[in-house]
């Protein structure tokens, strides 16, 4: 469904950082600056991007917005959360772990970025 997404971020090098450490925790690459200076991270063919704002404003995280990551199973998820705390990201909401929702079964965790974008991390164990 999704081509891309693009995130903003004032400080490219901090959102870099992260965004390395919480991909390559979860079985993905690094990014690499392209010729936009922009951070960029591939994987199956989607694109995940991290860039100043185009109209020279300051980068804002989207209110109510998240961006959500499928992972292969809950010790990626954990791994993916670890490390977005480790390299300056904050745990919100519950804290990593499976939600019961009847049929289907999640393993979710929940972190803003450096800048204050949602993320979410799922795994899906059962459904």
């Amino acid at each position: 469904m999704f081509s891309h997404i693009v995130v903003g971020a004032d400080e490219l090098d901090i959102s870099k950082k992260f965004y390395d450490a919480i991909f390559t925790a979860s079985g993905g690459n690094a990014g690499e600056f392209d010729a936009k200076g922009r951070v960029v991270y591939t994987r199956d063919g989607v694109r995940f991007m991290v860039t100043k704002p185009i109209n020279g404003q300051p980068a804002t995280f989207a209110n109510g917005g998240t961006v959500g990551f499928s992972m292969q199973n809950a010790e990626q998820v954990q791994a993916w959360h670890d490390a977005g705390v480790v390299n300056g990201g904050t745990s919100v909401e519950s804290p990593p772990g499976l939600r019961d929702m009847g049929a289907r079964k999640l393993y979710l965790a929940y972190l803003r970025d450096p800048i204050g974008n949602k993320l979410c991390a799922r795994a899906v164990i059962a459904g």
